[in-house]
């Protein structure tokens, strides 16, 4: 009897458990439900297809936000100055990539002394030239996060492509600042809220404002047109050889659909023949 008791009060205690937890899941599942990220803005951009390229302008203006704006907390490890000027990027010409390079200073190599800082202790500098790649805006991942609050600026370089919805989610994400809050969500200290961004509150404060920029080709530097650009631009980073492989690829199924053509012909040759 004893042990009916005990295992009577174990089940119940078990069902009890399960219904705890359960209960605390559906809470937790509702509570991450009511600020997952909205669905991003349905935009096009002139890259996508497969017969589309880059808008040169659009990925010359999209540096300009990047060095402006966007350079200030995030690095683009993998793009050097020389491809500013590649085939299929921006297209700038080498002297003005020359110009872009030599405007920026980047650690000098020891000098003759064999010092890398100078009497008054500060890191020696020169200016940066072709091959260097773009400088990063902290020298570690510790001085990032002291700047940012505790927050580290993720690498641009292959952001377009390491995020569900691409380019999409970061063309929302950068115009999606001004949108304004429910009132039944708390806005933590420290950060802003941006419906785009999974959990809404985001650590970066809003990069792009009207007229931000100022673009040498005379086009209105607005929210969304800053977006687009630098959208592209960073559509560009992460796959920097997309025109080459589009060219490749309709190459390719050219010479396919002649094949089959001519393997057609053959075949019906040879069979003609044999009957």
């Amino acid at each position: 009897m004893r042990l009916i008791n005990l295992s009577r009060n174990l089940a119940l205690g078990l069902g009890l458990s399960l219904g705890v937890g359960l209960l605390m899941s559906g809470s937790a599942l509702a509570a991450d439900s009511a600020t997952a990220r909205h669905h991003p803005k349905e935009v096009e951009f002139e890259f996508e297809g497969p017969f589309g390229t880059y808008d040169r302008g659009a990925l010359q203006r999209g540096y300009q936000v990047y060095k402006e704006v966007c350079a200030a907390c995030h690095s683009l490890q993998y793009i050097a100055f020389r491809n500013l000027a590649d085939k299929g990027g921006p297209e700038f010409s080498e002297a003005q990539a020359r110009a872009l390079a030599a405007a920026v200073r980047v650690p000098a190599e020891p000098n003759e002394q064999g010092e890398t800082v100078d009497e008054k202790g500060v890191p020696l500098t020169r200016p940066a030239v072709l091959s260097d790649k773009l400088p990063a805006p902290y020298p570690n991942e510790n001085a990032a996060r002291a700047n940012n609050g505790g927050s580290l600026p993720p690498d641009l370089s292959l952001m377009a492509k390491a995020r569900e919805d691409g380019v999409r989610y970061v063309y929302s994400l950068l115009t999606g600042y001004d949108e304004k809050a429910p009132a039944s969500f708390h806005v933590p200290a420290g950060k802003n809220y941006n419906p785009y961004f999974e959990g809404w509150a985001i650590g970066m404060p809003k990069p792009l404002n009207e007229n931000g920029v100022t673009y040498s080709d005379g086009t209105k530097a607005t929210v969304a047109q800053q977006a687009h650009d630098v959208v592209t631009f960073l559509a560009w980073t992460a796959e920097p050889k997309m025109e080459d492989r589009k060219r490749m690829g309709f190459g390719v199924l050219i010479f396919l659909v002649t094949l089959a053509g001519l393997l057609f012909a053959a075949y019906r040759k040879v069979w003609k023949d044999a009957h």
